[in-house]
């Protein structure tokens, strides 16, 4: 079971990171409905290319982490520290990610009413607690 939920995981990150690749890159598929907006539509931030490549590059990391508690691969090229601490602080950051900050993004957002939102609480902070939860049950049970 272990094996399948970090391969699940692992997945999903994979796919996290090659959008983020993809729009900072100039992709524009999607990029209308990640991006928290106002009520009336107006984004709240505007992510310049090489922030999102910043955190494509993050994702991947992550990604190897994960795929490290599958144990078909020992990536020697991680720090240790990184391989040790490295679930438990971005299963953290998930499940913070998740909660959220209580006005746009997260389960506990005030503006619920955009594409933003909507998509955020159907998608974004599902994915982002199931990958929390995860990582603290690959903790427990290896």
């Amino acid at each position: 079971m272990v094996f399948y939920l970090a391969i699940i995981c692992s997945i999903l990150l994979l796919i996290i990171s090659l959008f983020h690749f993809y729009w900072a890159f100039g992709g524009t598929f999607g990029l209308d409905a990640v991006i928290p907006t106002h009520t009336k539509e107006i984004k709240v931030l505007k992510a310049p290319p090489i922030l999102t490549l910043l955190v494509a590059f993050f994702i991947i990391l992550v990604f190897m982490v994960y795929l490290q508690e599958t144990k078909i691969y020992n990536l020697y090229f991680l720090p240790e520290i990184i391989k040790q601490y490295g679930l438990i602080v971005f299963s953290s950051i998930f499940l913070l990610r998740a909660i959220g900050e209580f006005k746009y993004v997260g389960f506990f957002k005030q503006i619920k009413h955009t594409k933003f939102a909507e998509n955020d609480t159907n998608y974004f902070s599902p994915i982002c607690l199931f990958l929390a939860l995860s990582g603290y049950l690959l903790l427990i049970l290896n």
